[in-house]
């Protein structure tokens, strides 16, 4: 299958994505609203996610759950809420392209942190990983994360973040995964690769589906978050607001209104 092909079963016709990451157990074990892997994936599916971004482990254990849509499995891991601080955001490579293909899956996802002093070692993963899963026509999500998720707000300004998304994209990942930050058109406009948002710590409902339009209308190409899905009081209804505004072209209020709590 060639790497078009298998861009198309993530994004859809109109070139938008709607990912939901749960991947977040490879860090934070069962963390709050994720506790049960089968019913998250089978609301946000039921809510119109394009693609689910997670885990070998799920992937493997939840393969009917997660038929129905792309599936991006994570490639690298770093360190767990149980590990001691000096491990930082250190990234390692845990699976391979013939790991991906044996569960089905349709792309792989590696994190980057430029700026920060894994830098090397994180873009080498990155740049390694594009190079072997192209050759079986695999394509590769860039997560480009500027000075590391614990970086100051000097790593979160538009400067930054469209420098990190542009490595991504010169490194040959196929689309890239980056923070949301103010005058996103000069990150989207500079890196030919579909951007498509990260979600980060948990916040409003409101305040998600407003950066998320915002993003939008930047020319992101969607998003890939997930405690803001399945932190949620309804993470069905939170994706279906999500895709109206990625999908829909629904304004923020708009997207609110389908939230339960509205």
């Amino acid at each position: 299958m060639s790497t078009k092909r298998r861009l198309s079963r993530i994004f859809a016709p109109d070139g938008k994505a709607v990912i939901v990451a749960l991947d977040h157990g490879l860090i934070d074990g069962p963390c709050e609203g994720f506790e049960e892997p089968a019913a998250v994936i089978r609301q946000v599916v039921a809510g119109g996610a394009d693609a689910i971004l997670t885990s070998y482990g799920i992937a493997r254990r939840f393969e009917d759950e997660l038929s129905g849509v792309g599936l991006i499995l994570r490639g690298d891991g770093a360190a767990t809420n149980l590990g001691t601080p000096s491990d930082g955001s250190a990234s390692t490579l845990f699976f391979t392209v013939e790991d991906a293909l044996r569960v089905g899956a349709d792309a792989l996802v590696v994190t980057a942190l430029p700026g920060s002093d894994k830098e090397e070692s994180t873009l080498t993963n990155l740049a390694r990983m594009t190079r072997e899963a192209h050759a079986w026509g695999m394509p590769v999500l860039g997560e480009m994360v500027p000075g590391g998720f614990d970086s100051g707000p000097e790593m979160r300004g538009t400067e930054a973040v469209a420098i990190a998304a542009r490595l991504g994209a010169e490194l040959g990942a196929d689309f890239i995964k980056a923070p949301y930050t103010e005058n996103y058109e000069q990150v989207t406009k500079n890196t030919w690769a579909p951007v498509v948002i990260l979600g980060g710590s948990k916040g409003t409902e409101r305040d998600t589906l407003s950066n998320i339009a915002d993003a939008i209308a930047a020319g992101a190409a969607g998003v890939a978050i997930g405690r803001n899905v399945f932190q949620c009081e309804d993470p069905r209804a939170m994706t279906s607001a999500i895709v109206a505004v990625v999908h829909g072209g629904a304004t923020a209020d708009e997207a609110v209104e389908l939230l339960p709590s509205a």
